[in-house]
């Protein structure tokens, strides 16, 4: 059984990891592999897929353009309008977002109440769209701020979401406002010293979500807690949309403690 993960760039990946150990855990053969696919190879890649592999997950910059080429989509995977799983079924290639349900399950476990809550997205991705769909179906009030106006627009409209911007000034009075703010940008990742949002600009109180996971304490976190904040790294949010993949590729329910323990080992080394 071949499993594996399409993305460009993918160094920061820990994916391979905690699906080699829950495979071994549950004594299953099988392998996952980093498919590092630059944007001229997609096409390509997704026919290898067709071909020689169970499924993948799907990752940044991918999670809306690979939808062109697969077969059927999960009834989530066609509201949300972003991919992060993909079943092969006999050469027929199914599209599933396990990041919905993965984040929140993740809010969950750090017992962080969301139904209700005043939200702030920073982005409007493939992860903004998955996190802004869950949190909208469970009754919080999301709004999103993104520096492309349009895109973030689009999601307003197509989701029927709160507020949008992309203006500092406008940003500052949302985030003061928010219960929730969730930064689901890159930045922090490739830039750990970067932040997607003015620590003055921190509500009294709250919690603050960062769905990057390497590293685990970006700078946004680091200056919530500061502040006085609940935060969330992006680790519950990995691990658990890695475990519903898992699930939907194997038909077996992953050990989620042993997926946890091979990515923190991962992390440390």
């Amino acid at each position: 059984m071949r499993l594996g993960l399409i993305g460009y760039p993918l160094s920061h990946t820990l994916s391979p990891a905690m699906h080699t150990a829950a495979l071994r855990a549950l004594g299953l053969g099988g392998s996952y592999v980093a498919l590092e696919t630059p944007g001229e190879a997609l096409a390509q890649r997704l026919e290898e897929l067709r071909r020689e592999y169970r499924g993948v997950n799907v990752t940044v910059p991918y999670k809306e353009a690979v939808m062109s080429y697969l077969d059927s989509l999960s009834p989530e995977a066609r509201s949300i309008g972003a991919v992060n799983t993909v079943v092969n079924h006999a050469g027929r290639l199914e599209g599933h977002n396990t990041d919905a349900p993965g984040f929140l399950k993740g809010l969950e476990e750090a017992g962080i109440e969301y139904r209700d809550a005043k939200v702030l997205i920073l982005g409007a991705g493939g992860a903004a769209r998955a996190i802004a769909w869950a949190l909208k179906q469970a009754g919080a009030q999301v709004r999103l701020a993104n520096r492309t106006l349009e895109r973030a627009a689009q999601l307003q409209r197509e989701f029927g979401l709160g507020e949008v911007t992309n203006d500092e000034w406008a940003l500052s009075g949302m985030a003061r406002s928010s219960d929730l703010i969730v930064n689901t940008t890159t930045v922090g990742l490739k830039d750990p010293s970067a932040t997607p949002l003015r620590a003055e600009w921190f509500p009294e109180k709250g919690t603050v979500v960062d769905i990057v996971y390497n590293p685990l304490e970006t700078r946004l976190l680091r200056e919530a807690r500061a502040a006085g904040l609940k935060t969330l790294d992006g680790l519950p949010m990995l691990i658990w949309q890695g475990a519903l993949a898992f699930e939907l590729w194997t038909g077996v329910r992953p050990p989620v403690e042993v997926m946890y323990q091979a990515a923190r080992e991962t992390l440390g080394a």
